[in-house]
């Protein structure tokens, strides 16, 4: 539709990480929501960054986790301190992030008019 989810990152190691990114729009059409994640769990990729950017709406909501859950384990999130959320973007604080991410969750809120 008119909403666009864009993820980039650098990062080392790791070897055939298999990442899935889903995005999806609410049946009323007011939320848009973007997700990256390792469905394996953790990842072992050491990122030295990373940033995802909405367009077409405004993150309302956003979680960044050190660790997705799989195999009775729970998700983990990053500490508030190690990423950033503005308006339209999700990413990592330099020289507090850990280096470790599993998994990201947006959720935006779609511009409607109001009648």
């Amino acid at each position: 539709g008119d909403y666009t989810c864009t993820f980039t990152y650098s990062a080392q190691g790791g070897t055939n990480e298999q990442w899935q990114m889903n995005v999806g729009v609410s049946e009323d059409d007011l939320l848009f929501s973007c997700s990256v994640w390792r469905p394996q769990g953790k990842s072992y990729l050491f990122f030295t960054q990373f940033k995802a950017e909405v367009k077409g709406a405004k993150i309302e909501h956003a979680m960044a986790y050190s660790q997705a859950a799989a195999g009775g384990q729970s998700d983990v999130p990053l500490k508030q301190e190690e990423f950033e959320i503005t308006e339209t973007t999700v990413s990592h604080r330099e020289g507090k992030f850990r280096f470790e991410l599993s998994k990201l969750v947006i959720v935006a809120k779609t511009p409607h008019d109001e009648l």
